[in-house]
């Protein structure tokens, strides 16, 4: 395992918002994260948009000076159990980092961090075919969301159209 800290991102460091949109534009270019590195607008909107956002939390893995991985967060509610959740929105490490434990030391801080808060359960996408995502997520204890007998829950999206929305689509 490559030795990192976990720390929460400081939007006043300049370091930790370069790194911030560095992972993210990176896994943005990866074919799973759509192929095509953002917007130039989007890279200049992502730290503010992050920063302003009331229920954000953002986690950065460092080497040395480096940010090597990012952890995106957003508090929400489970109304079944009347108590906050965590959502991994974002997980991601640049491509010459992973398989170095460093998926691991993020999850782990965000779930130090959801227990902080008393909340009663982490959730996240991933893509079917993303292998390695999936082996990490189900050696950390993630699984498929099941409501009583129901089947698996799945999570949806739709794509509103917007005046900037060509720009800024998410897959």
């Amino acid at each position: 395992m490559a030795i990192v800290e976990v720390v929460a991102a400081n939007y006043e460091r300049p370091d930790h918002c370069a790194g911030i949109v560095e992972v993210l534009n990176s896994y943005a270019a990866d074919p799973k994260g759509g192929g095509s590195p953002l917007p130039v607008s989007v890279r200049e909107q992502l730290v503010p948009v992050l920063r302003d956002h009331p229920a954000s939390a953002v986690f950065l893995a460092i080497a040395g000076t480096r940010v090597v991985g990012v952890a995106v967060c957003f508090q929400g509610i489970s109304t079944f159990q009347a108590k906050r959740l965590i959502n991994i929105h974002d997980l991601a490490v640049l491509p010459s980092w992973r398989r170095q434990g460093i998926g691991r030391a993020l999850l782990r801080a965000v779930e130090a961090h959801a227990r902080e808060r008393d909340c009663c359960k982490l959730t996240l996408e991933v893509q079917e075919d993303n292998e390695p995502a999936r082996v990490l997520y189900a050696r950390f204890g993630f699984a498929d969301f099941i409501v009583g007998d129901s089947a698996p829950t799945r999570f949806l999206a739709k794509a509103l159209d917007t005046p900037n929305a060509a720009a800024t689509r998410e897959a």
